[in-house]
């Protein structure tokens, strides 16, 4: 299908949703189900195949009720002119380079082109790369990082858009103003996230049991964590020099949620919360879809719930130069599904937060 201008909006796009039944897949679906100019015309997966959408998830009703195909690329292309992946590490890029040839554009959700550097990504995803084996070091070039509040002018161009994994996204939108405008050391940045269970997918794992999971927090991935190089390639580029930080996730026993607390030593020691507060605020003016709080308002990961919003918010302190700056998302919406539908609506060239939630039912 011919691909229309990305600078002008029509009344209804078609878009082909790829894994459609894991938590990716799910919640873009339910965010496009109401959207003004969005259109599910296709539901991709392979174990699922054949199947009528309302034998899989009576839960969640689409129009049409559509039948899940295998997502070959040629059906795919006459039934959509977006499309969005939702597979596991590794898999995308063997449909990806087939969708592209066929003028679809495309939003992926898993890990295969965040990183700039092919090389660097069989090194962080070792099992993946063996299981696919990939020389599309060119796409990995052109992928556009899908950060939409940093990136939006290029997304609306891209053909490809990587969307970030949920850490980076909580931790970049707190970090990169202060590495931006240099106020912060590039040494010494440490990162401690929480999130709930939903983060590690919808396939049966041990460690996600209610069981194993539920009353306790537990850290994980201490050294070497995935997300730590993507965080570092994004932090890196603002800077404008190699950074090096620490990253430490928790798994917490809530479903969905994440807030991602960054530590930094300030360059200048004289700078208060209110100084860095304005600096947030003017960096994300435009940007709807994130809200700094008011010095000594922190956000909870309820206040973000079952939406889009990014709350942030930003404490000094004076007696050790540190400065400490909070960010709340809901770890399958902005971390991960809201923000591929936002990465969708600037490529039809809408406003990026058409169509998303933006305030939640509390509590």
């Amino acid at each position: 299908m011919a691909t229309p201008s990305a600078s002008q909006p029509v009344d209804l796009r078609g878009v082909a949703v790829v894994g459609a039944s894991g938590y990716g897949g799910l919640q873009t679906l339910r965010l496009l189900q109401d959207h003004p100019h969005l259109n599910v015309t296709f539901l991709g997966g392979e174990r699922s195949s054949g199947k009528r959408w309302k034998e899989l998830v009576p839960f969640l009703p689409l129009p049409g009720d559509l039948t899940v195909q295998r997502p070959d690329p040629e059906a795919i292309a006459a039934a959509a002119d977006l499309a969005v992946l939702s597979l596991p590490n590794g898999l995308a890029s063997t449909l990806v380079p087939a969708l592209l040839e066929r003028g679809v554009r495309v939003v992926d959700l898993s890990a295969d082109y965040r990183y700039r550097s092919l090389a660097q990504w069989k090194e962080v995803y070792g099992g993946e790369a063996r299981q696919y084996p990939r020389s599309d070091d060119d796409l990995c070039l052109e992928a556009v990082y899908g950060l939409v509040e940093w990136e939006e002018e290029a997304i609306r161009k891209a053909r490809l858009v990587a969307a970030p994994g949920c850490f980076p996204t909580a931790s970049l939108l707190a970090l990169l103003p202060f590495l931006q405008q240099g106020l912060i050391e590039g040494s010494g940045i440490i990162i401690d996230a929480k999130t709930g269970a939903s983060g590690g997918g919808r396939a049966a794992k041990e460690h996600l049991l209610l069981a194993e999971a539920g009353e306790a927090v537990a850290p994980y991935g201490v050294v070497g964590h995935r997300h730590t190089s993507e965080i570092e390639q994004m932090a890196s580029r603002a800077r404008g020099h190699a950074i090096q930080l620490q990253f430490t996730p928790h798994l917490m026993p809530m479903v969905r949620g994440l807030l991602a607390t960054v530590y930094g030593r300030l360059r200048d020691p004289g700078l208060t919360a209110e100084d860095c507060t304005t600096l947030l605020q003017a960096a994300y003016r435009h940007s709807p879809s994130v809200e700094v709080l008011p010095v000594g308002t922190y956000p909870s990961t309820k206040w973000v719930r079952q939406t889009n919003r990014a709350l942030l918010s930003v404490q000094v302190d004076p007696r050790t130069g540190q400065l400490i700056v909070m960010s709340a998302i809901d770890n399958l919406i902005k971390g991960q599904a809201g923000q591929g539908v936002q990465c969708l609506n600037l490529m039809a060239g809408l406003p990026a937060a058409t169509g998303l939630p933006l305030l939640p039912f509390y509590p």
